[in-house]
């Protein structure tokens, strides 16, 4: 009789979209959990949307307002990303998040309707890299 092992897997998907039993632990990666004037809370997203917010794996400010308000190149916005995760304190963060996903499920939230042109895409190439054996999902 084989052993039933089930795989533990690191999933993305838009902070919008139900919860689902297979989500695991649901993290926010987004910057704020506001609306675009910065201080209204979005009525979208509760305390229930989400289990934790790592608000450090988000986009630094500047970042964002350069992607959006001054249309950075995707690229250029990748590369900067990228940066932002190299930093020894961030990518500390990156390690003990790859190691929480190999051993439970666990969900990155973005307000990003599919993860094409999302920092949670970058973000996890980025963990696949570090880590070959994490298994990654995108919903």
């Amino acid at each position: 009789m084989r052993s039933m092992v089930k795989i533990k897997m690191l999933r993305t998907k838009s902070i919008d979209k139900r919860k689902h039993p297979n989500d695991g632990t649901r993290i926010s990666i987004m910057s704020r959990h506001t609306l675009n004037d910065g201080k209204t809370p979005d009525p979208k997203i509760t305390a229930d949307s989400y289990h934790e917010h790592i608000r450090e794996l988000a986009p630094p400010d500047k970042l964002i307002g350069d992607y959006y308000k001054r249309k950075l190149p995707w690229q250029e916005y990748k590369k900067r990303y990228l940066e932002h995760l190299s930093k020894p304190e961030t990518n500390a963060i990156l390690k003990k998040l790859i190691e929480r996903a190999l051993r439970k499920n666990i969900t990155l939230l973005c307000v990003e309707k599919t993860h094409h042109k999302c920092h949670r895409g970058i973000l996890t190439e980025e963990m696949q890299k570090l880590e070959p054996k994490l298994k990654i999902k995108h919903k």
